[in-house]
């Protein structure tokens, strides 16, 4: 099973979640702080993060942009908020999904369960090229020619789920439910933060307009598989 870090200033909410992913058989870190959280995450290299956004000192999105400098490891953020702007900011900072408290507990666990199943290697067509991207889906790495892409895992599911159907058109909601499974209740939206992201990245490794956006309906991926 998977070991997990928690992450939350109110330590009854890490108390009740960590309860929750024991019994579901999970080992669980526990943290406090921002700054604990990074340090933990650093020695213990977890296989996912469940991480409140409001807290002292470093804030759950620094967190999460300090985690995203070397690792795609899943972070599932914790928040009071209910805006869609502090989604899309969450979503910015390399968030996975989104769970807005008060939540249940077995929701949670859910998500994570589901997230888990999603980073799993996948059996079938292990390796994806497309022009000069290359996708190990095995491994979870992209490389642009000789230049690796660090990618989040949804931003990665985002690229997958496109590269193995070029020239398809995936309206928003579909691509959420390939990417983040049928369960997930967040917003259609928060795909484009993803995307946004993914194009940013691959931009800066000399990838121009692979992805297009057809206006009111998604996205596709421009140029076929290598076979």
């Amino acid at each position: 099973m998977a070991r997990i870090l928690v992450v939350d200033d109110d330590r009854k909410t890490v108390a009740t979640i960590a309860l929750y992913l024991r019994n579901s058989g999970h080992t669980v870190v526990e943290a406090y702080s921002g700054s604990e959280a990074v340090e933990l995450y650093r020695a213990q290299s977890p296989d996912l993060i469940v991480l409140d956004l409001m807290l002292p000192g470093i804030d759950g999105t620094d967190v999460s942009r300090l985690v995203r400098l070397d690792s795609d490891v899943p972070v599932i953020m914790l928040t009071a908020r209910t805006f869609e702007s502090d989604r899309l900011a969450g979503f910015a900072a390399g968030a996975d999904d989104y769970v807005t408290k008060p939540f249940s507990p077995r929701e949670l666990i859910a998500r994570v369960e589901a997230i888990l199943r999603r980073s799993a290697p996948t059996i079938h067509d292990q390796a994806l090229s497309i022009g000069p991207v290359s996708i190990d889906v095995a491994s979870h790495e992209v490389w642009v020619r000789d230049l690796p892409v660090r990618l989040t895992r949804s931003e990665f599911r985002v690229l997958e789920t496109l590269a193995r159907h070029p020239g398809q058109v995936f309206p928003r909601g579909e691509l959420v439910r390939r990417v983040f499974g049928e369960s997930y209740a967040g917003l259609d939206r928060s795909i484009d933060t993803h995307v946004s992201n993914l194009r940013q990245k691959l931009h800066a490794a000399g990838v121009h307009g692979l992805i297009e956006t057809i206006h009111g309906v998604g996205f596709k991926l421009r140029g076929t598989r290598a076979q």
